[in-house]
């Protein structure tokens, strides 16, 4: 295939020039990486291993020996469980971080690109229509393994019931032994689980900036999770119900809170508080009353607090490792959300959505691909939502922008607080901010040819993703992709505006010349163009701050500054030894204090006491920094004008200026005719395939990539690699 564009520079080279001089990896820093995957990949696999061996009768014996050993330290049997099931996972989210700072920028853009198109388990879409939603065949491969895990250890226990059971001299006593031993076997493989729930939901969490995971798509292993968690601690309690009936006595069972065991009445809180989570986090319920699901899913803390009560310290430290990582991104989260944020500018779009322009510190990270979560207290003091950023990077220093479509009535207060005060001039909504969170890498980047599939609203990220290209197109940076096809479906023509608030022209000028862009539009409910086609919306003027602001969002981030989120995790970690320590040392062992519940309750106290003093100290010199650099900024800048950003924001030009533009009526797109088109045109080549839209979109593009790559030759064809941007929260 002859190239169109033979000058342009090479997609992701591994050498980048920066003032005239080649940035080059240095060898010791190449050998710190390695030698950092490689600890990381050794702690891994001994975690897995660790909970993988338990359930069999020589694991289960390895672990007590181990605990026997240390039982006369200060910290007991509970410090032999942390070091063997906790630690690890807190030492990998540790070299994370320092794998991250060892990187640095190579991590977002220096990737060495590949010389021939290849597969990849990734972006292979496997599972297109089923429950999980598309699932890629890396995806499949970790649900297999789950799964074997899961059944592995029932079966272990299953047979440790039996021959337990066996042994028992009336049928009565052997069957209720044989339930006690699978409800105790039922909860603590629950446990287990419940050692990997809370990892993907951590948001800024290190370990999913590793892996480079974001937390929208790492939220459905999360859901995944609980519901396997829950099934399992519903069998559990199912198990003791049984044999409590059975025996006669489940009325005082239940409400039983024992010292020297485990304490029912806990746990029966605990269960009810995740049943009613398990139950509002249903898509029918949840799509049903999004409201009813986002206060309810606020229960984890009874249910967390009570399994504790009801496991006590000795169990719960199975499950202590993810658990301590996501306390330490919710109170992150908490600290940099209690700021409110400058609103630059408040309107409404046609087509029923409003458009946020949001004050930011240059400090502030992000890519084009990003998200922030909002509150606006005018609207709701408790409802956080999240909405794709629709600005790039590169669009200026000091805002981000966001575009809202009105579907609730959450967003439809917003729309009327903004007409509001419209009519009275002036900004009658105050914003707080969680976020950006996003890819680490912005994969975007990562393909010389894209095609980017949206439907209706799910058009905003791909304009942040233009915005990105078309800037790094004119400065001449690499990483740019040079054919992309965006596919735009909507149910009506009311949103073709959205496609008018992106100048790609006045960003960079005969971008034509440079980059190909097809822009292929679907409104699948209108036969034939309104009366008023032609009439090209155009955003009202605005009076737009291209400077820093007073109260701009917050750095105070986990994927902000690598340095300070690997400080605030270390005094934390650190901290929460000195109070275990010294609360062994000097209450719980003088004492002699053997409650199991008690010391569940000390466990997390000395938790959340770690993280909010020793950790809030360390937070609290960040968002001092943040103020000085904040400061800084504003001083060196003051007499700078961005007149881009003014530019871009004020006046937005109709002009669409794209290679080909092409609107049809009364049709949907047809991905086995757009992708064949594409496969004669681009030849053999990677292409990245990012979709924005509701699930029948996702499932209809995955099932064409998954068609294509099983029966076209990979010599004559692309191979497309399947993304989606969508979530549902």
């Amino acid at each position: 295939m002859e190239d169109s564009h033979p000058n342009y520079s090479p997609l992701l080279s591994p050498q980048v020039v920066q003032n005239g001089y080649a940035k080059t990896t240095s060898v010791s820093a190449s050998a710190t990486k390695l030698i950092l995957r490689s600890l990381i990949w050794v702690l891994f696999i001994f975690w897995l291993l660790v909970f993988l061996i338990y359930p069999s009768q020589s694991g289960n014996q390895w672990v007590y020996q181990i605990i026997g050993i240390a039982g006369g330290t200060p910290f007991g049997s509970t410090g032999s469980i942390f070091v063997i099931y906790a630690a690890p996972i807190i030492l990998i989210a540790f070299l994370a971080i320092a794998l991250l700072l060892v990187s640095g920028e190579e991590t977002l853009c220096e990737k060495k690109k590949s010389k021939r198109p290849r597969f990849r388990l990734w972006t292979f879409p496997v599972l297109v229509d089923g429950p999980l939603g598309v699932v890629s065949a890396a995806e499949l491969i970790g649900i297999v393994i789950f799964l074997f895990y899961v059944v592995w250890a029932i079966w272990n226990y299953t047979v440790q019931a039996i021959e337990e059971g066996s042994s028992q001299p009336s049928f009565k006593t052997k069957w209720t032994t044989v339930l006690e031993s699978l409800g105790v076997h039922f909860g603590t493989t629950g446990i287990c689980c419940l050692a990997f729930l809370f990892l993907p939901i951590s948001r800024g969490s290190a370990l999913l900036r590793l892996v480079d995971i974001p937390f929208e798509h790492a939220t459905r292993y999360h859901v995944w999770l609980g519901h396997l968690t829950m099934v399992l601690f519903t069998l559990h309690g199912l198990s003791f119900v049984i044999k409590w009936s059975i025996e006669g006595n489940l009325a005082e069972k239940l409400d039983e809170w024992s010292d020297t065991k485990f304490a029912n009445r806990p746990g029966v809180i605990s269960y009810i508080a995740g049943f009613f989570m398990w139950m509002t986090s249903m898509p029918p319920v949840r799509k049903w009353n999004f409201e009813l699901f986002y206060y309810t899913h606020h229960l984890y803390v009874i249910f967390v607090v009570f399994l504790a009560l009801h496991v006590g310290d000795f169990l719960f430290t199975f499950a202590f490792g993810a658990i301590f990582l996501f306390m330490l991104d919710r109170f992150l989260r908490f600290c940099q959300s209690r700021r409110t944020v400058n609103v630059i500018s408040a309107k409404c779009l046609p087509g029923g959505t409003v458009e946020l322009v949001l004050s930011k510190p240059r400090s502030l990270r992000y890519n084009a691909l990003s998200f922030i979560f909002l509150q606006i207290r005018e609207v709701s003091w408790l409802q956080w939502h999240p909405f794709s950023v629709c600005s790039s990077p590169l669009d200026g220093n000091y805002h981000l922008s966001v575009i809202i479509k009105v579907l609730g009535r959450w967003t439809q207060k917003l729309r009327e607080k903004i007409i509001e005060g419209e009519a009275l001039k002036q900004s009658v909504v105050k914003v707080s901010v969680e976020g950006p969170y996003g890819h680490e890498v912005p994969y975007h980047l990562m393909y010389e040819h894209l095609i980017l599939v949206a439907g209706g609203i799910g058009l905003t990220p791909f304009l942040a993703i233009l915005s990105d290209i078309l800037h790094r197109v004119r400065d001449g940076k690499p990483c740019s992709p040079r054919n992309i096809l965006l596919v735009w479906a909507m149910r009506k023509s009311d949103e073709l505006p959205l496609l008018s608030t992106i100048d790609m022209e006045a960003i960079c000028p005969g971008y034509s010349n440079k980059v190909n862009i097809d822009v292929h539009i679907y409104v699948t409910r209108e036969s034939e163009p309104p009366l008023e086609e032609g009439c090209v919306y155009k955003p009202k003027k605005s009076s737009l701050c291209p400077m820093p602001s007073v109260c701009p969002m917050s750095v105070v981030v986990g994927t902000g500054d690598i340095v300070w989120s690997g400080l605030y995790m270390f005094s934390s970690t650190v901290g929460f030894l000195i109070l275990l320590g010294l609360l062994d040392i000097f209450y719980i062992n003088p004492s002699g204090i053997e409650a199991w519940w008690y010391k569940g309750l000390l466990l997390i106290v000395c938790m959340v006491a770690s993280v909010i003093i020793f950790g809030g100290l360390v937070v609290a010199l960040w968002l001092r920094w943040e103020k000085q650099s904040y400061t800084s900024e504003n001083s060196d800048d003051a007499k700078v004008i961005e007149q881009n950003v003014t530019a871009a924001l004020e006046d937005p030009s109709p002009q669409n200026g794209t290679n080909s533009f092409v609107t049809r009526y009364g049709s949907r797109p047809d991905f086995k005719e757009i992708f064949e088109g594409v496969s004669e045109k681009w030849g053999h080549v990677d292409v990245g395939v990012i979709v924005c839209g509701p699930p029948a979109l996702e499932s209809g593009v995955a099932q064409e990539i998954r068609s294509h790559t099983i029966t076209k030759q990979r010599h004559h064809h692309p191979i497309f690699h399947f993304h989606t941007h969508s979530f549902d929260l």
